[in-house]
């Protein structure tokens, strides 16, 4: 069973004001609450983030098992599968019924929180992020490999991001891109999405490069905390972001009906 939060109890006021970051920071095609549960789909694109239940009351445990029949119609209609997004948020008496119905725990998720001032980011390089947003769109589904019928739905999901947003692309002598990273800020909050670089150009410090000079955009746009997320089996993307000096806030995990594919 996958954890749901770092060492020591997160601060539920903390994980609310970060899980609403992100929210905005990768925007779903809509979004509908059932009480505190946030419906989130997006017919066009498949990330899990962007269809799935997000809970964000521990204490809104009202007649789950009917409204896990109300959500799960909403996602049959989308033509999606029905999804819940465990954060410290979730209330202790839905995820013993997802235990108790046999609900398959994956995608462990870590969030990771930094004092930018408390960082070292002499070293970054001040990049201008690039102004075309279609050029960043087409570098982000080479790096990630992401195929080509995804792009509408990428599209769609960038152009609906409403706060301040710097794309950033490193590419390789040849004009391949072979890195991308997307800086959302957001107030105070810097958010950092999207973070690849190609299988080829690995192991060279493109990515720490790439996330140091996003964050240092950020900074001078008046961010004061970083937050970015890295699957929990990534080890390369845990020890660079550890590295940099960011520390866990707390972990989700995805919940999926019996059956149901997760990969």
């Amino acid at each position: 069973m996958a954890t749901t939060g770092a060492d020591g109890a997160p601060s539920l006021t903390t994980v609310r004001r970060l899980e609403a970051a992100g929210f905005r920071a990768w925007p779903a095609s809509s979004t509908f609450y059932d009480g505190t549960w946030a419906v989130r789909l997006t017919p066009s694109f498949p990330a899990k983030r962007l269809n799935s239940v997000n809970p964000l009351d521990p204490g809104d445990e009202a007649n789950i098992a009917a409204r896990i029949t109300d959500a799960r119609q909403r996602f049959v209609a989308a033509g999606r599968t029905l999804l819940f997004r465990q954060s410290p948020l979730c209330p202790p008496a839905l995820i013993r019924h997802l235990d108790e119905s046999g609900w398959q725990s994956f995608g462990e998720s870590v969030v990771f929180t930094a004092d930018l001032a408390a960082l070292d980011l002499n070293d970054a390089i001040d990049r201008i992020p690039i102004r075309d947003g279609r050029r960043y769109l087409d570098a982000s589904l080479h790096v990630h490999r992401r195929p080509a019928e995804m792009r509408a739905g990428l599209d769609e999901v960038l152009s609906s991001i409403r706060p301040p947003a710097a794309f950033f692309v490193r590419e390789s002598e040849g004009g391949e891109p072979i890195g991308v990273a997307l800086a959302i800020t957001d107030n105070d909050l810097a958010g950092i999405l999207d973070v690849a670089v190609a299988p080829e150009a690995r192991r060279q410090g493109i990515g720490i490069d790439l996330v140091a000079t996003a964050l240092r955009h950020t900074q001078h746009k008046g961010a004061r905390t970083g937050w970015l997320q890295v699957e929990a089996d990534n080890a390369a993307g845990l020890a660079l972001y550890r590295r940099l000096g960011f520390r866990e806030a707390y972990r989700y995990c995805y919940r999926a009906p019996p059956g149901a594919a997760t990969a």
